[in-house]
């Protein structure tokens, strides 16, 4: 049973740090790319960062760049998204996902995932 769990969500001050953790199971982790994604109300999905299946490449959209860091433990199955700096516009349900393709890079289209967790919340506010 393919299963990926967000955890690490939560409220935060503006200029603030969360770690977001992806835990998962029956997918085969370390054979491929996963990514982390998030949407805010009345907003369309965002990409946020990707890792590949190595954990050598690594992608970020423009507002991760500079503040967010991804990262994953093919020992533990688990992947984590460092993010500091938040701002309020970092406000969003954020969601990992796995890649439809095993052994490729970073990939910032959503398409190209076929797995993805329940979400999990995060808010940033004074």
């Amino acid at each position: 049973q393919v299963q990926l769990v967000e955890s690490g969500g939560g409220w935060v001050q503006p200029g603030g740090s969360l770690r977001l953790s992806c835990a998962t199971s029956g997918l085969s982790f370390n054979m491929y790319a996963m990514g982390w994604f998030r949407q805010a109300p009345g907003k369309e999905r965002e990409f946020v960062a990707a890792i590949g299946w190595g954990g050598v490449t690594r992608n970020y959209g423009d507002t991760a760049k500079g503040r967010f860091t991804i990262s994953r433990d093919n020992a533990k199955n688990t992947l984590y998204l460092q993010m500091n700096s938040l701002k309020p516009e970092d406000t969003a349900d954020y969601y990992c996902a796995r890649a439809r393709t095993a052994f490729t890079g970073a990939l910032s289209n959503s398409h190209d995932y076929s797995y993805w967790g329940q979400g999990t919340q995060v808010t940033v506010s004074s």
